[in-house]
């Protein structure tokens, strides 16, 4: 079983919480050329670019300014160490065990605009850059273009017969559906709201981290296992349910 997750804004490297192994991003050469690409940008087109403010648009220029090759313990951290945000409050690695995150390596991917595919420990060096942003390149006008086919060729090397989607749907898209050898499946999260259920986003993408957490402790390898997924009171809806969109409930 493989699982996918999306990223995160909000980076943190400054905690002393270390992983037991570090790797390289397998697609490090491909992140170098679009680094070079955004080196280029001023600070004032990085904000225009990302939409941001003048202030995050400055610290995201010194951020591309500042990334090089190779990357070490020094100046790079892993992966699943770095992100923070709602997917990575739920998935909250900084408490998992060594034996879990060694699992996790071979069994979760974080997809990404710059890097493509991480691998939980692989070291990454502080970005952003949404998997959306239309960003012209040499390989075409926007980063979709730029990964074309090598995130789908990337995550078929791991010979899975199952993928679990637990990516948004704009990293999703990074991924060409109908070329993945495996299953895809993809849990829905509804919280209750107003006497109905509903997606609220805030809320399913911290249970994407929550399952994939699940997961990984459980060593989940069959897709029916899923089901029984009960973390922080959500419960599987059969009803609701089809064979590659669980739905889970709340509320």
């Amino acid at each position: 079983m493989l699982v996918v997750i999306s990223p995160a804004k909000k980076l943190d490297y400054s905690s002393s919480i270390e992983a037991p192994l570090l790797s390289q991003p397998a697609l490090l050469d491909h992140a170098e050329e679009l680094s070079q690409g955004l080196k280029k940008l001023a600070p004032q087109d990085v904000s225009s670019l990302m939409h941001l403010s003048d202030k995050l648009g400055a610290l995201n220029y010194e951020r591309f300014q500042e990334w090089q090759t190779p990357f070490n313990a020094d100046n790079a951290r892993a992966a699943v160490l770095a992100f923070k945000g709602d997917v990575y409050q739920g998935l909250d690695a900084d408490n998992m065990s060594a034996a879990d995150l060694h699992w996790a390596q071979d069994h979760l991917r974080i997809l990404s605009g710059l890097y493509g595919v991480l691998r939980p420990l692989d070291l990454m060096q502080a970005y952003r850059l949404e998997m959306g942003t239309k960003f012209a390149n040499p390989r075409g006008k926007d980063l979709y273009q730029f990964w074309g086919d090598i995130i789908t060729q990337e995550l078929n090397q791991v010979g899975s017969s199952v993928l679990v989607n637990l990516a948004s749907n704009e990293y999703f898209k990074s991924v060409r559906k109908k070329d993945i050898t495996a299953r895809i499946v993809t849990p829905v999260f509804m919280d209750k709201k107003d006497d109905k259920y509903k997606i609220i986003s805030f809320y399913a993408k911290k249970a994407r981290g929550l399952m994939s957490r699940y997961i990984i402790q459980n060593r989940i390898s069959a897709i029916e296992q899923i089901n029984q997924f009960d973390t922080d009171g959500y419960i599987y809806n059969a009803a609701l349910s089809e064979a590659d969109a669980p739905v889970f409930l709340r509320g």
